[in-house]
């Protein structure tokens, strides 16, 4: 295959997606509604919330499902799949229900994050590319959001393409970085592509370009004179670096009345650096100045940086934000949880193991999201099976998750459903956000959560909680499933 193949992202599944529609399609069972949750266990890196992402992806791999000639071509070469199952994929097309938390909406374990109602060959088709998606750009939007709190209001810019997993975790990574707070990229097609505003200056090699570092700085000035960032690291930071990134300034950009410009270092003590480079610029006159500092950053070693006293206005964060290294695998599965029989009714299904954290809640479900009415703070999730409804009028007990003997009586809340229409009977019902209004929408949640949640050490353990409706059902099926 050549690699500049056009690839059709509905062959984007696991092999047994195809085998399991084909053995539904050969037994009757084409048409069966059935209804699958995603979800996760764990949040990553044991903090206290997860940030929601990837559901533009989501809806446009939805909207162009179809199988072409070669890919049934394929498909038949493979000798396993009835040619009724084939002509049934070569008319293929999603007519069912999706609904989904909103990007940028923080979230929790085992709290459906998109629940899925379909025929069951639809539905099952579904489950790969969903998973990719939602835990990829999750999991970016996730780090982004911890590395920009601990830079506590600074700038944070992703720097790491050339350090992603493959051309699209750059791009829909640089994607992800901005919901979860970064300012920009250095990600140019995320730009083109999402209006993530991608920028730079230089590297190391345009300094060693020239004959000298301070015509490389003078340089640089004259042709970007309004956007003048220089890098100082190149070969001694404070003995040549930050005296020549000065020399530079006076002698362009003060003549032309500029006071906007900046340093960036990429190496070395970042704390000490920083603390002197600042002294230093502020004895020449250009206390505006902005030094950003680069290199294998994350929230840790930012958090580190700031108590040391650096001296820092941004930050470009790259493989370890891109990655998510220190935690690099989101963990959302997609789990069926009921079924329609022949009449409509619905069949609850429950997975059991002896893993308790694997054991899933059976039924169609809902979520509500509680928020003190005086404070606007996020008190509780509260999980429902979809036909109950909360009178947020009357007091409510809540358990923790995690230790059902604990509990808090909710008053003076209000409870608001966290999932949205995205499909309705295969058609696209939700208008997706303009990529800014998500980012703002993510700071906003983000500022409803108490501080105690948003630790990175030890978070305060949030109340996901189960229905007492929808706790007997549970109950009822792992009772029945005993021996």
């Amino acid at each position: 295959m050549s690699a500049n193949k056009n690839i059709n992202l509905t062959m984007l599944c696991d092999f047994y997606e195809l085998t399991m529609g084909n053995g539904y399609f050969e037994n009757g069972m084409t048409d069966r509604i059935t209804y699958f949750d995603i979800f996760y266990r764990q949040n990553p890196d044991n903090g206290g919330f997860a940030i929601a992402a990837g559901l533009e992806q989501a809806v446009e791999y939805i909207r162009d499902l179809h199988f072409d000639a070669d890919d049934i071509e394929y498909l038949r070469g493979r000798s396993l799949f009835s040619e009724a199952f084939l002509d049934y994929l070569a008319h293929f097309e999603f007519t069912g229900d999706i609904w989904a938390v909103p990007e940028g909406t923080p979230i929790f374990p085992r709290e459906p994050i998109m629940t899925v109602r379909a025929p069951a060959i639809q539905a099952q088709l579904l489950e790969t590319y969903l998973l990719l998606t939602l835990n990829h750009q999750s999991l970016i939007a996730t780090k982004a959001n911890r590395i920009c709190r601990a830079a506590e209001g600074r700038v944070v810019l992703e720097f790491g393409s050339r350090r992603a997993q493959g051309a699209d975790g750059a791009i829909t990574g640089a994607r992800a970085a901005y919901i979860g707070g970064c300012a920009g990229t250095a990600c140019t097609v995320s730009d083109s592509v999402y209006g993530v505003p991608a920028g730079g200056t230089m590297a190391h090699s345009w300094v060693q370009m020239f004959d000298s570092e301070y015509e490389a700085f003078e340089t640089y000035c004259k042709t970007y004179p309004t956007n003048a960032t220089l890098l100082v690291d190149t070969y001694n930071s404070l003995k040549s670096g930050v005296p020549n990134a000065i020399k530079a300034f006076n002698n362009v950009l003060k003549p032309l009345g500029i006071t906007n410009c900046g340093i960036r270092f990429d190496s070395g003590d970042m704390a000490y650096l920083t603390r002197k480079a600042r002294e230093m610029l502020d004895a020449a006159g250009w206390p505006g100045c902005r030094i950003t500092v680069s290199n294998s950053l994350d929230e840790r070693l930012i958090t580190e940086l700031l108590l040391q006293g650096a001296k820092i206005d941004s930050f470009g964060v790259g493989e370890r934000l891109i990655t998510a290294k220190s935690d690099p695998v989101f963990g959302g599965v997609y789990k069926l949880c009921a079924v329609e029989d022949a009449d409509g009714n619905l069949i609850p299904k429950i997975k059991i193991s002896e893993n308790l954290g694997k054991i899933t809640n059976p039924g169609f479900k809902k979520v509500y999201r509680f928020y003190n009415r005086e404070t606007g703070m996020a008190e509780a999730d509260y999980i429902c099976l979809h036909h109950e409804t909360v009178d947020d009028t009357k007091p409510l007990e809540i358990c923790d998750p995690e230790a059902r003997w604990k509990s808090k009586v909710m008053e003076n809340f209000e409870a608001r459903e966290l999932l949205v229409p995205i499909f309705k009977g295969g058609k696209l019902v939700y208008e997706l956000p303009d990529l800014k209004d998500v980012k703002r929408y993510c700071a906003y949640q983000v500022s409803t959560l108490w501080p105690e949640v948003k630790r990175f050490d030890y978070p305060h353990n949030y109340y996901v909680d189960l229905s007492e409706e929808l706790m007997a059902l549970k109950d009822k099926m792992l009772m029945e499933r005993r021996g």
